[in-house]
């Protein structure tokens, strides 16, 4: 292997979040977001959007709650990140430094809503 190949970038980009971190800032901006917008602001497919969603819900960081025939998501800031180098972190902590939240500035509470 010559150090060029090792060196080069790759064809590619790497992100320092996930796509688990990049749905949760979707949906903390905006609450009332469809699976197929969030997939394309993500760069991923509507069934990863789904997959992701319906695994952060299981995890409690999220609730789905039906909204006429919308879906809007409420995030539990509280909970702990995952990984025991984050875990003394919460979602909360982790979008506050993601930038500005315009759902979490309006109101103090826990839970952040599109209500």
């Amino acid at each position: 292997m010559n150090s060029e190949a090792s060196t080069a970038p790759s064809s590619r980009p790497w992100t320092f979040l996930s796509n688990y971190g990049h749905v949760l800032i979707c949906l903390s901006r905006n609450p009332l977001n469809r699976l197929r917008d969030v997939a394309q602001q993500v760069g991923i497919t509507e069934r990863a959007a789904q997959r992701i969603v319906s695994e952060l819900e299981q995890a409690g960081i999220l609730t789905r709650i039906r909204d006429g025939r919308r879906n809007r998501y409420e995030l539990n800031l509280d909970r702990p990140l995952r990984h025991p180098l984050e875990a003394h972190r919460s979602i909360g902590d982790l979008l506050a430094v993601l930038g500005p939240q315009p759902a979490a500035k309006k109101s103090g509470a826990k839970k952040m809503s599109g209500r």
